[in-house]
């Protein structure tokens, strides 16, 4: 114990090394761009979809600098051409935002285009996931029949046994958590019908 003292405390756990600038560079920013409506909706169906936060997706397309300079390399001293577009705010980490303004400048690459070149990086993803949206919509109408028989059969017992039933008791608890899940389902394929309509071609031609 004498030893111990004399070593002073020492903490079992070995914390990790960061620094300041690092904590900050992993700070949330907002950040306006005027981007087209395909690469809006893009990029709101890939986060739709894979059920991430959209910061999440701008840092993962801004944090690849090797794309980024090489769509940087392709466009620089490039203007765009005069298209109507969406000016929109979306919140990015410092670090991202500062990627984005540094090759830009370096390469006089317009940051508006290199968020539109990027996110075309994401057209394979979004193809693959209208595919599983038409199956998707298939499978509900299954479900949705067997949701429907579900609630038919307690509805059965409820009236054969009696609500206070131990069977009954622990059918409506199960259909409680289905009658959950189905509309959480339900939600889901709503929000994605925009993935029906979304113009898969963002080919469009941004410079003059």
């Amino acid at each position: 114990m004498a030893q111990d003292k004399k070593q002073g405390w020492r903490s079992p756990l070995s914390l990790p090394q960061t620094s300041s600038s690092a904590l900050r560079g992993k700070q949330s920013v907002r950040a306006t761009f005027k981007l087209t409506t395909g690469c809006v909706e893009a990029i709101s169906i890939v986060a739709t979809h894979l059920g991430i936060k959209q910061k999440s997706l701008f840092d993962h397309l801004a944090e690849d600098s090797h794309s980024l300079m090489s769509i940087a390399n392709e466009i620089q001293n490039r203007k765009l051409k005069k298209c109507q577009r969406i000016q929109k705010t979306y919140v990015l980490s410092r670090n991202s935002l500062i990627s984005l303004d540094s090759v830009s400048k370096d390469y006089n690459a317009p940051r508006d285009a290199l968020v539109e070149y990027s996110v075309r990086r994401l057209l394979p993803i979004i193809a693959k996931e209208r595919e599983k949206h038409v199956l998707r919509k298939k499978l509900f109408v299954d479900l949705t029949e067997h949701f429907e028989q579900g609630k038919k059969l307690l509805e059965k017992a409820i009236t054969d046994l009696g609500e206070e039933d131990p069977l009954c008791d622990k059918f409506g608890a199960v259909m409680a958590f289905y009658t959950n899940a189905y509309n959480n389902i339900d939600s889901f394929i709503e929000r994605s019908k925009i993935i029906e309509e979304f113009d898969h071609d963002l080919r469009i031609k941004l410079f003059k």
